[in-house]
């Protein structure tokens, strides 16, 4: 009988933490967290947040923002995400050749063991020649 009403009460606790750390629907999105890395001729900014997406514990994290080129080249942006331990491949999110600006859009899932990294590329093809790796889950990196 005790397991019994000791498994009860840890359910009932966990609830009430739950309930007391959940976000209501209607409350004032936060401010979003700036993100900006650059190579070459190249740099890309803007803006990272996390969106609700199916319930705790998961949600979506959004990196929205330009990517600009001055020069003749060709660069692209890329992103990496590490999800509990385990890396996961490279992606390619947006590209450009010679001067100008593009949309670079992300959507990832995110759950809190979720770290992910942003660079600009020379060229379009790969990830051999990058800036700097930045953190796109460095917190806080809020809510909209």
């Amino acid at each position: 009988m005790r397991t019994r009403t000791a498994a009860t009460a840890t359910a009932t606790a966990a609830v009430a933490l739950l309930a007391a750390t959940a976000v209501p629907a209607n409350a004032a999105a936060p401010a979003a967290v700036g993100w900006s890395v650059q190579h070459g001729t190249a740099a890309a900014t803007g803006e990272r947040w996390t969106e609700p997406s199916g319930g705790w514990p998961s949600s979506t994290l959004v990196i929205e923002g330009e990517l600009t080129n001055t020069g003749a080249g060709c660069y692209s942006v890329w992103t990496r995400f590490v999800y509990d331990l385990a890396p996961g491949p490279v992606r390619k999110h947006a590209e450009i050749c010679g001067p100008g600006s593009v949309e670079v859009d992300v959507r990832q899932s995110y759950w809190i063991t979720t770290t992910g990294s942003i660079t600009v590329c020379r060229g379009t093809e790969d990830t051999s020649d990058c800036g700097t790796w930045r953190s796109v889950t460095t917190w806080p990196a809020n809510r909209r």
